[in-house]
């Protein structure tokens, strides 16, 4: 388990340091793209679009990680919590009720939704968010609705997240040619800090505002 984040002043400055050290590799490699000559340009450009995408997927997840370890700081009971998060507290048991064969366990699972929803909450937050590797559109969403992060916002940017990035990325990944142009991939750069920064707002405006609880 990572270090537990406290109270809303730990978890901002988690996020600061989540969130800044990826902006200036971003920066950087922008700067080197700009600087280089046409043949290491493009290559520098391929690279460019994994590190964006590598950003992305390791900023909402770490993000939403760093949220459920500050919301198990809280001290809240599973009865005070929104169902999201009702949800991730019990949702081992909620999989041995539905898939085991053995009494004992079916009513220690069925004992935990009666008995514990007045217990401090105790997310294992380190499993609780998965990107698949894969952080599509529909990923993020999943993603965002575990922790109650409202969607409007995104929903606009979900063809850039699956085409320009996603998408870009995995041929990349997977050794397939790729052209981007500079204009095109600092535009691209521009719209994912966009989203991660939007990202890390929601989740501390979220934390100030208590919006975890009922």
């Amino acid at each position: 388990m990572g270090k537990k984040i406290r109270n809303l002043s730990q978890l901002q400055d988690k996020l600061d340091q989540e969130l800044s050290w990826r902006i200036k590799e971003i920066s950087y490699v922008k700067s080197a793209i700009r600087g280089s000559k046409e043949l290491p340009k493009r290559t520098l450009l391929r690279a460019g679009v994994a590190i964006l995408y590598s950003h992305w997927e390791g900023f909402i997840k770490n993000a939403s990680v760093d949220y459920l370890n500050f919301i198990n700081c809280t001290g809240e009971t599973y009865s005070n919590l929104k169902d999201c998060f009702v949800f991730l507290g019990a949702k081992k048991h909620l999989n041995t009720l539905a898939e085991t064969k053995k009494a004992e366990m079916g009513v220690a699972s069925l004992n935990f939704l009666r008995d514990k929803l007045d217990e401090p909450v105790n997310i294992n937050y380190e499993l609780a968010i998965d990107t698949q590797s894969n952080l599509s559109s529909s990923v993020f969403e999943n993603i965002a609705k575990t922790i109650n992060v409202q969607l409007t916002f995104y929903q606009p940017y979900y063809n850039l997240i699956d085409e320009s990035l996603l998408s870009k990325r995995n041929k990349i990944a997977h050794g397939e040619t790729l052209n981007i142009e500079g204009k095109d991939w600092e535009k691209l750069s521009d719209e994912v800090i966009k989203l991660m920064r939007k990202y890390k707002t929601d989740i501390e405006n979220n934390a100030t505002l208590k919006d975890y609880i009922i």
